[in-house]
């Protein structure tokens, strides 16, 4: 049996995850689209002639599209059982005495 366990109960909270690498990865790519078009309009002299827009804009794209293809590549997983599943094993189980053992 697998470590990694899927859970498709619409009341377990741990099946709808929030990745921040595809918040992170949009807004990457977003302005790193936003600096390449704009590095078309604005002046870079007083950049050195260097065109630092065009050049920070292709940077940012690079890494958007990393972190996109990263959390598409590898995306969230629930490794073991939701806190949802282990509850009800619980309760098919029966109730639990303490162990007094000791």
């Amino acid at each position: 049996m697998s470590d990694n366990t899927t859970f498709k109960d619409e009341n377990d909270a741990s099946g709808s995850l929030f990745d921040l690498r595809y918040l992170i990865g949009g807004l990457f790519t977003f302005y790193g689209l936003l600096l390449i078009i704009a590095s078309f309009f604005v002046s870079h002299v007083k950049s050195g002639d260097i065109n630092i827009n065009l050049w920070l804009g292709i940077g940012m794209l690079i890494l958007g599209l990393f972190f996109l293809g990263w959390a598409r590549l590898r995306p969230l997983r629930i490794e073991g059982e939701s806190a949802l599943a282990r509850a009800e094993n619980a309760a098919d189980d029966g109730p639990t005495r303490p162990d007094r053992s000791h």
